[in-house]
């Protein structure tokens, strides 16, 4: 078990090594008295990380950030990426709305296949194989919570079996109506997409059922519809896992969850264990709470290599 005294060694051989503007710039610290309050964070976050027994992982869109996905936050961000919606006034939450599978079906799956094609295409980023080689190195099986779409924890590879998508996943489609309550699973798309509209084109996925444009399986704002069968089976093993690691050391790693989606954040600080909470932003949280407001790969590279020196 690493002593205090090796992860202090350790931190200051790590910061030898790691080039301290490079690290200023993405976190957006240029004080030396925030600098120094970083270095003291990521030697907590390594600390309980070393001592944990089982890690529960939950994120945000913000660690998508690092793979070159958006997060879309704000509507100028969304826009500067989609200005033909700037054009229209129609923002982020209005589009993810499932209305437009009813008026506009060409619309929506402009938008949703074109978000279907960027997950697709775009891997991981290293951190989520450090986040796993942690859980790994732990002596309890761990569990991931997210509320991103995107199926890249499982892209990483990471066991399906302990993977809870809360707000479901874009790999899955359903029935508008829904007609049934049954989930199929698909790899591409058969339709085009014009880049500059994101309008669909082509012949759209119907229902195999009762031949209805169908839609992805994610909860969308104002939806009614939504068929969560496949993400309240991953709750049930969630609650299984939580059951089996009771009386354990538990560490909680939150990355890139931010306020305005609270269901995240309300998740880890829930658990009865250290919260570490990485986010460039929104670091804050409740007393005692790990801050390290950085990017989610520039965290978890400081603090594994905090870890690796022991």
């Amino acid at each position: 078990m690493p002593t205090p005294n090796d992860i202090e060694l350790a931190l200051e051989q790590l910061v030898l090594e790691l080039k301290q503007d490079q690290l200023v710039q993405e976190t957006n610290l240029a004080q030396p008295e925030a600098w120094t309050m970083d270095q003291n964070a990521i030697q907590l976050a390594a600390r309980a990380i070393a001592e944990a027994e089982t890690i529960l992982i939950t994120a945000g869109a913000g660690i998508g950030v690092d793979s070159g996905l958006p997060d879309f936050r704000g509507n100028q961000g969304f826009w500067k990426i989609h200005p033909n919606y700037a054009e229209e006034g129609l923002t982020f939450s209005a589009l993810a709305n499932p209305r437009w599978f009813d008026t506009a079906p060409y619309r929506a799956w402009g938008f949703y296949g074109y978000r279907f094609q960027l997950y697709r295409n775009t891997q991981p980023h290293s951190g989520f194989q450090i986040l796993k080689h942690w859980q790994n190195q732990a002596t309890k099986p761990g569990f991931v919570i997210t509320s991103n779409v995107d199926g890249h924890f499982q892209k990483a590879g990471f066991d399906s079996e302990q993977v809870y998508e809360c707000h479901g996943s874009i790999q899955y489609l359903q029935c508008c109506t829904p007609c049934t309550r049954k989930l199929w699973k698909i790899d591409s798309l058969d339709f085009a997409i014009d880049p500059k509209n994101l309008l669909a084109s082509g012949s759209l996925p119907l229902c195999p059922d009762c031949g209805e444009v169908a839609r992805p399986n994610i909860l969308m704002f104002g939806d009614y519809h939504w068929l969560a069968n496949r993400a309240d089976k991953q709750l049930e093993n969630y609650y299984r896992w939580k059951e089996s690691v009771e009386g354990c050391k538990q560490v909680t790693i939150e990355i890139g969850a931010g306020s305005s989606v609270g269901g995240i954040r309300n998740s880890s600080q829930n658990m009865p264990c250290t919260l570490i909470r990485i986010n460039p932003r929104e670091a804050e949280g409740p007393k005692n709470t790990i801050s390290i407001p950085m990017t989610a790969l520039a965290a978890l590279e400081a603090i594994d290599a905090v870890l690796n020196k022991f």
